[in-house]
């Protein structure tokens, strides 16, 4: 039950190369079966705009590694080579983290937005049987820990801060917000907290522009402004003083000629356009058109760090920290568990034998001693198994643990396919939420905060 996390991101690859394997996956299904067909037991695929990050759970971790590279560029066409120098590997607890520390937020460009956790919900659903317990347990736990994050801390204010730090640049270039024309490039959650914060400032009137036009009048109802499609880009431009973009394409949504034609009409206003996606959805040329400023991500995240965001962040991290414990913890208890169940089901077996011959022996005994013989031995018995087995649960916390279960199978000729008749048990319970993985029942990892 080892899980093998292996991903290429915007902080391990150019934007352009991510962007290939991100089309080469294309639908996911398909990647899936062709991950669990070999080596791989189980496998999860998220795949954003930012990230594309393969969860498989595996015995072994070369062959994993291996399955999982090679898969990815043949999807994708970038040669094994190249792509191998951007990719990052984690194995067994460093996996753990990293799928807690991407579902609170603390891994995305901007820190602490919540897309990711609905992205995250969306890939575990659509694994379907790929995902066995092992990945169920991960997932149902990696999806609470992130809900928690955004409720207890203040990391929500980090994504605030990084609007916030973006229209002090717009205030340095223009002056006071107050009336000034907006236009929102985006419908996500990101483009809503913009508009609001810009609603806050006391901007004027407010556009929201999106591919889809019915999801840009959704969002301008709720700011009070109205909503177009992206073919009215360069009429918007032209009356917009500060625009905020935030799309989540994998390609460039304003252009420089677009901007320039806008240029052309606006008598030499200034603007000033805030580039909040990645990929970036502004070409970066448009900076040296005349009156025109440009403010991207890198920018705003060097002005972030000297804010007092950190302290959500910081918050966060301590969470994650703090549940990565206890998940691992009941993990291992959860392995031995079957080996136990195995165990004390064998002692009943030669209990019940005993008792048999016993019977057929002195058939004599009346009911009444054959009770007090029965429940003596049964006494004798488990008294036997109590202290192994505890203690074998309490040294699943050292290094060695997994060890002393395999001490007691091999001391006690447990037959291996008990062991595995109470695992599979297991997963079945998880599949249909009754497991340790799920929210109905309390013995899954949980934490006391």
């Amino acid at each position: 039950m080892s899980v093998l996390a292996v991903g290429i991101s915007h902080r391990s690859a150019p934007v352009s190369l991510l962007e290939e394997v991100t089309r080469g996956l294309g639908d996911t299904s398909g990647v899936l079966d062709e991950i669990t067909t070999g080596t791989v037991n189980e496998a999860v695929v998220l795949s954003t705009c930012n990230r594309v990050e393969v969860y498989a759970e595996t015995d072994e971790f070369h062959p994993g590694v291996e399955a999982i590279t090679a898969l990815l560029s043949s999807r994708s066409g970038v040669p094994l080579e190249e792509l191998s120098k951007h990719l990052y590997v984690h194995w067994n607890d460093p996996a753990v983290l990293h799928l807690f520390q991407v579902a609170s937020g603390l891994d995305s460009m901007v820190v602490g937005e919540s897309q990711i956790l609905g992205q995250l919900r969306r890939a575990y659903a659509a694994s379907g049987g790929s995902a066995g317990r092992t990945l169920h347990e991960l997932f149902q736990t990696a999806l609470r820990v992130g809900k928690r994050v955004h409720t207890e801390t203040g990391i929500d204010a980090a994504g605030q801060s990084l609007v916030s730090v973006g229209l002090e640049h717009a205030v340095g270039a223009l002056g006071d917000l107050t009336g000034r024309a907006v236009l929102v490039i985006g419908a996500g959650s990101m483009g809503a907290l913009a508009g609001t914060t810009l609603r806050r400032a006391g901007v004027g009137d407010v556009v929201v522009a999106n591919r889809t036009a019915v999801n840009a009048e959704r969002l301008a109802g709720t700011l009070g402004g109205r909503g177009v499609g992206l073919d009215a880009l360069v009429d918007e431009l032209t009356t917009a003083d500060v625009v905020v973009t935030s799309t989540g394409a994998t390609g460039l949504v304003v252009r420089r000629d677009a901007v320039a034609a806008a240029v052309e009409r606006r008598e030499g206003r200034p603007l000033v356009v805030l580039d909040l996606a990645l990929p970036r959805d502004v070409e970066t040329t448009v900076r040296t058109l005349p009156g025109v400023s440009l403010v991207d991500l890198e920018t705003l995240q060097a002005a972030l760090s000297e804010t007092d965001a950190g302290a959500g962040v910081e918050a966060a991290r301590a969470v994650v920290t703090e549940e990565v414990g206890t998940f691992l913890s009941w993990q291992r208890s959860s392995r031995i568990a079957p080996t136990v169940v195995a165990l004390r089901s064998r002692a009943d077996e030669v209990v019940s034998a005993e008792l048999a011959r016993l019977t057929s022996r002195l058939p004599e005994l009346d009911e009444r001693e054959r009770g007090e013989v029965e429940m003596a031995v049964r006494r004798v018995v488990q008294t036997l198994l109590h202290t192994p087995t505890v203690r074998v649960k309490e040294l699943t916390e050292s290094p060695v643990g997994l060890s002393y279960a395999d001490a007691l199978r091999e001391l006690f000729g447990l037959d291996p396919a008990a062991v595995e008749a109470v695992t599979k048990l297991s997963v079945e319970e998880t599949a249909t939420g009754d497991g340790p993985g799920s929210t109905a029942v309390g013995d899954g990892p949980r934490s006391t905060g």
